[in-house]
């Protein structure tokens, strides 16, 4: 897997990021919502680099002329809830892209600290052959995604794959590079260095479901 940490360099993602994390700002949810949705589009600004174009012909005003069009078949994948504004972001580049969701949940067990990964609803089209964007803003452990990814191979096999991200920790970033194909990308704006004991992403910035959407029981 290739990796690409976006924190690494200078831009303007880094302010975003800042306000992501920031707890006299991230309780803003629309502004929360926001920055992860333009964290998407740069993101997603940058992917599109890496993607199948060919020259078409159209009629300008005054002539006619030629541009470079996306040729790939995308579908975007999120992880409900926290994953919606990212996948938002990711759309409002790929426009034409199908669209597939799938909710993963920490189910704890008994201890209160130990848990399962349980897949529930799952809303895909086929993606055999397909360019596939994985979108979910928070790669903790990690366990999530390769469970995702798991079940959405029932959907076909896809020609190749992106995974979209906000902040990861380095745990999970490497258990995605053992398990995902060797020539997938992951396309992240900053990876932590450490989870804590319930497996939460240090520094991090909480819960990325609940600071855009609110609590849940």
């Amino acid at each position: 897997m290739e990796v690409l940490d976006f924190s690494q360099k200078n831009s303007i993602l880094n302010q975003f990021m800042r306000q992501l994390r920031d707890v006299n700002i991230q309780n803003d949810r629309m502004k929360f919502r926001r920055n992860i949705e333009r964290i998407g589009e740069i993101l997603s600004y940058e992917l599109s680099k890496s993607m199948n174009y060919k020259a078409e012909s159209f009629n300008s005003p005054l002539s006619e002329m030629q541009s470079p069009q996306l040729q790939n078949e995308i579908v975007v994948c999120s992880i409900l809830r926290a994953g919606l504004p990212l996948h938002n972001g990711i759309l409002n580049y790929f426009d034409d892209a199908d669209n597939a969701f799938i909710s993963a949940y920490r189910k704890l067990k008994p201890n209160g600290i130990d848990f399962n990964i349980e897949v529930e609803y799952f809303s895909s089209p086929s993606l055999e052959g397909k360019t596939l964007i994985l979108a979910d803003p928070m790669l903790a452990t990690g366990n999530s995604m390769v469970s995702v990814y798991d079940a959405l191979l029932k959907h076909g096999q896809p020609k190749d794959i992106h995974i979209v991200s906000v902040i990861g920790a380095k745990a999970g970033v490497e258990l995605l590079v053992d398990h995902f194909p060797k020539s997938t990308k992951l396309w992240i704006a900053a990876i932590d260095e450490k989870l804590n004991e319930k497996g939460y992403i240090v520094p991090g910035l909480g819960d990325a479901g609940d600071l855009a959407y609110g609590s849940k029981l």
